[in-house]
Formats: C-alpha cells, sequence, structure tokens
C-alpha cells in the first residue's frame, strides 16, 4: 500500500469540518503519502468556506463540491474517480467510528482483499436506526435473496480502481455490487462511538427510499411474485365466472381488484427505473474544486465567469 486517500462526505457538517481532519491527521501520520478528499455534497451552511481553509492550509487537502445536494451515492462517485491514492477508505465526517480504526482495515486488507468493511461493535446509533438497518440486511439476504456481505457498513476501505469499476455501474447500491463484480471481500470488527457533534442526516423517509432501491435494483424476487399474483388473478376470475354473482363473489372481486393494482405498481417501479437508467442522466455536477475536474462533471463545463458590460 504506497498510498491512502481518505473520503469524507460532507453535508452540512461544518461544525465537523476540523474535527474530522484533525483527527484523520493525528490517526494517519505516519503515511507518507495521505490525501484528504472532502466530498461538498451542496451544504447549505460554512462547511464550504471552511473546508476552503483547510485546503490551503495543508496540501494533503482536496476538495470537490457540488451544484445541490445530489446524495450519498454521488458523492462515492465523485471520491473514487477523484481519488489520487490507490488505496481509498470513507470515513463519514461525524467519526462515530475513531480514525484509528482505519489502521484495522488496513491491515486486513494487506491479506488480500480488495475491499474490506468495517463491522461496527456495541453500536452507538439509536435503536430504531439499529433495527431498520438489521432488518434491511436480513430482508436482502432472505427474502430477496441479495448477496449482502455480512456486517458491511459505510466505513471500508477499497482499492480505488475496484470502487472505479463498481460505481461507474451506476447501481444503486455499493455494498451488494462487491460480490456482484466479483472483488475479495471481508469484514472486520470495529469500534463505534456517539457522534461528537451535528446529528444524522439520513431520515426515515430517506431511508426507505434507499431500501426500494436495494430490492428492485438487485432482485427479481418482486417481479416474479407479480406473475404469482397474475396466476393467482386468473384462476379466481375463471371461478368467478363459473359462481355467478353474490356476496362472496363480490368480496372476492374486491380483493383481485387490490392485487391487480399493487401488482401494476410493482410493475411501474421496474418500468420507473428500467427509464432512469437509459437515459443516465448524470450522477452529479461540480461547481467547485481544487483538482482537475472532468468537463463532463462541470455545471460549466466552458468556466465562464464574467459577464458582458456595456
Amino acid at each position: 500500500m504506497t498510498g491512502l486517500t481518505v473520503l469524507v462526505p460532507c453535508f452540512n457538517e461544518g461544525a465537523q469540518v476540523e474535527v474530522a481532519h484533525r483527527e484523520l491527521v493525528a490517526a494517519l501520520s505516519e503515511l507518507d503519502e495521505l490525501e484528504i478528499l472532502f466530498v461538498d455534497d451542496g451544504s447549505t451552511d460554512d462547511s464550504l468556506d471552511r473546508i476552503r481553509r483547510l485546503s490551503e492550509a495543508d496540501q494533503r487537502v482536496h476538495y470537490l463540491s457540488f451544484t445541490r445536494n445530489f446524495g450519498i451515492d454521488a458523492v462515492m462517485a465523485a471520491g473514487f474517480r477523484y481519488a489520487s491514492q490507490p488505496w481509498t477508505v470513507q470515513c463519514d465526517a461525524d467519526l462515530q467510528v475513531p480514525p484509528e480504526e482505519i489502521w484495522t482495515l488496513l491491515a486486513k486488507a494487506a491479506e488480500g482483499y480488495d475491499v474490506v468493511f468495517g463491522e461496527r461493535r456495541n453500536r452507538r446509533d439509536p435503536l430504531v436506526r439499529r433495527l431498520g438497518s438489521a432488518g434491511l440486511h436480513w430482508a436482502a439476504r432472505r427474502v430477496f435473496r441479495i448477496d449482502m456481505p455480512r456486517g458491511a457498513s459505510t466505513f471500508r476501505v477499497v482499492r480505488t480502481g475496484v470502487a472505479r469499476t463498481i460505481t461507474e455501474l451506476r447501481l444503486p447500491w455499493f455494498i451488494p455490487a462487491v460480490p456482484l463484480v466479483g472483488a475479495r471481500y471481508t469484514s472486520t470488527p470495529v469500534s463505534h462511538r456517539e457522534r461528537t457533534a451535528g446529528r444524522s442526516k439520513l431520515r426515515l423517509g430517506r431511508l426507505a427510499g434507499h431500501s426500494f432501491e436495494l430490492f428492485f435494483g438487485f432482485s427479481l424476487r418482486p417481479l416474479n411474485a407479480v406473475y404469482a399474483v397474475a396466476a393467482l388473478g386468473a384462476a379466481t376470475a375463471l371461478v368467478l365466472a363459473v359462481l355467478g354473482e353474490g356476496p362472496l363473489v363480490d368480496g372476492a372481486q374486491l380483493v383481485v381488484s387490490g392485487l391487480t393494482l399493487a401488482a401494476l405498481a410493482l410493475v411501474g417501479r421496474y418500468l420507473h427505473r428500467l427509464t432512469r437508467d437509459t437515459r443516465r442522466l448524470p450522477a452529479y455536477y461540480v461547481r467547485e474544486a481544487d483538482v482537475p475536474v472532468r468537463p463532463e462533471d462541470l455545471l460549466d463545463a466552458a468556466r465562464t465567469s464574467e459577464v458582458p458590460a456595456r
């Protein structure tokens, strides 16, 4: 391992920017080749100003700033694309996993893995969040038959080249994409602690939407269920035709109608994903950066700066 990029997603993390920088530098001071890459996901507080000052004072700090909030998937895509070192570790600005645990991931990666996930011991998140996460992983593996690495979290170290390959596929989740492409991966226990400042930016609605992206993006089981519902509906319709009218028949017809609407909604979800992926809209646009950015990633590739005057 000749060098490491620490990818730090930021969305309104102003209070944490300097804290994260200070603890990361202290923990990784032994590394000769260290880059700390902040990706500002359209913050509306002073996060970007604080990051700018850090980049001016410390040549190891670089940053990208999006034109708006594009989400964590876009942050990862940009971070892995512009990481300058052969290995990248993703570390949230809230520092709930102590930066010293990065060495735990690196030691495991040295055994020959492409990806090492940090499995959080004694997780300090709220109970609802922990139960929701456990339920999500259980449903993904048991119900939808998705290959989800056990114990996987966003605290992970990845070969930068492998991470680029995965994110360029534009799949809705990074974790199940790791076994999908055949990368060598494992998990290792890491400690976990309370947030040192601020609060989580993930809300219930966003978590639910992200869960649907996982289920419908990596599994055809819901679609197979639609086929079963259609077959059941056809059989029921045939029985109703034979029985004729009556209260029981009316109730059965109502159930069949409800199942049909649910099936149509599910098919519509898959069609929505198909049309969205076909359009291939950019995952993000960069407004500002202190590293060279590809023209296609800029909102204004021409970099015009002056307004014509009389």
